[in-house]
């Protein structure tokens, strides 16, 4: 019996967080590791960013959590994505191949020959980042800067500027901008550019809405994302929308094997 419960605790212990998924929760479910939490150390955040981070649960109560699920239909059909928040290892399930990013090296499974089409590596954490607005902003090596209001929608709405210091992850030049409601500091939209695999920043800004917020677990989370077609910069029309279900986060914290480069994967290059 003794051997039979430590081989159930391993087994638990390995699966990613898409096996406890629950569409919003107020509690976190039991822990796949017992959780080390380290201090909250706060930041002398500039004061427009700050009241975004609080009107969305605080960046303390995001410093909290461990990882972060939730399912979605992508190109490809469904996919389970889980991360790591602490320190961005990521795993991207689907029938057909996975994407995982171990700490080290961003992997790719293939189930069938030549089953997914793209750029792994770009790919590997591109949802996350758009999804875990704004905290993600919140990250070391950022530099912040407040832009004039903008109306979008027959709606006015401030905006916070977010580039990024030298060699500060993959895309260094990419840039971001939160617009935020004045009266609320809930963010509506964000503007960004791409610049994955090139030395200049980008003059082309894309944009996505921000809608369907919805608690869990004390932060405030999107359920919808909706792309716009742009004209001289700004906004006209949506183009597509993407919307995320199955969200969890918690202070659990998944074991390093769940983000492991499965036998068979292959290095995705950049």
């Amino acid at each position: 019996m003794k051997n039979t419960f430590l081989l159930l605790a391993i087994i638990t212990l390995s699966f990613s967080c898409k096996n406890e998924v629950k569409d919003v929760i107020t509690t976190s479910p039991t822990k796949l590791e017992e959780a080390k939490p380290t201090p909250y150390v706060a930041k002398d955040y500039p004061e427009d960013i700050a009241q975004i981070f609080a009107a969305h649960g605080t960046m303390e109560q995001w410093d909290r959590m461990n990882n972060l699920c939730y399912e979605l239909s992508g190109r490809n059909g469904k996919e389970n994505q889980t991360i790591s928040l602490k320190d961005r290892k990521v795993k991207i399930e689907t029938q057909k191949w996975s994407i995982g990013y171990n700490g080290e090296e961003v992997w790719l499974l293939q189930n069938e020959p030549d089953a997914y089409k793209g750029n792994a590596r770009f790919y590997h954490n591109l949802y996350f980042y758009f999804y875990a607005m704004p905290f993600v902003l919140g990250d070391d090596g950022i530099i912040y800067e407040t832009v004039p209001s903008t109306s979008f929608e027959g709606e006015l709405f401030e905006g916070v500027k977010v580039s990024y210091e030298a060699g500060i992850g993959d895309s260094p030049k990419d840039e971001y901008i939160v617009y935020y409601d004045p009266e609320t500091h809930f963010m509506k939209w964000l503007a960004y550019t791409v610049t994955y695999g090139k030395e200049e920043n980008s003059d082309q800004w894309g944009f996505i809405k921000y809608e369907d917020w919805i608690t869990v677990n004390g932060v405030q989370l999107p359920k919808k994302l909706t792309w716009f077609s742009t004209k001289d910069n700004l906004p006209t029309e949506a183009r597509n929308s993407m919307e995320f279900h199955n969200i969890t986060l918690t202070e659990s914290v998944l074991n390093d094997a769940v983000f492991d480069k499965p036998v068979g994967a292959t290095v995705a290059k950049k």
